[in-house]
């Protein structure tokens, strides 16, 4: 049995399945793995994400202990958000995944270079 986050769990992989519940964590945590970002560069770079479900889910992944967020003293206040160690070991998993849509979409699609996500990994190529 798994207990983590206040949850009772039977699987590892239910553990992650509740952390990872939606389209949008995993899309935050890639962006984060390039570097650590303010909130108006992940909205800009995730542009299909609402200002309001960025904000619900950055604080469910802090709330996880994948990100941190660093608030500034300053005014206008500045807050930066950035990957726990927990949150950088999800690189390789997430790398994995990027290969994988790029060879699906080879087979089965078209790639085109409107809209690509930007990673540090494409300019390595």
């Amino acid at each position: 049995m798994y207990y983590v986050n206040n949850k009772q769990f039977n699987c590892s992989i239910n553990v992650t399945l509740d952390i990872f519940n939606d389209r949008w964590k995993l899309s935050i945590i890639w962006h984060l793995l390039q570097n650590d970002k303010r909130f108006k560069d992940l909205h800009e770079e995730i542009s299909d994400i609402t200002q309001k479900t960025l904000t619900v889910k950055l604080k469910e992944l802090e709330e996880k202990n994948i990100i941190n967020r660093e608030v500034f003293p300053e005014v206008p206040p500045k807050v930066v958000y950035s990957l726990t160690k927990a949150g950088k070991r999800l690189k390789p998993v997430l790398e994995e995944m990027y290969s994988w849509g790029v060879d699906y979409v080879k087979e089965f699609g078209e790639i085109t270079e409107d809209n690509m996500c930007y990673t540090e990994r494409k300019r390595r190529k």
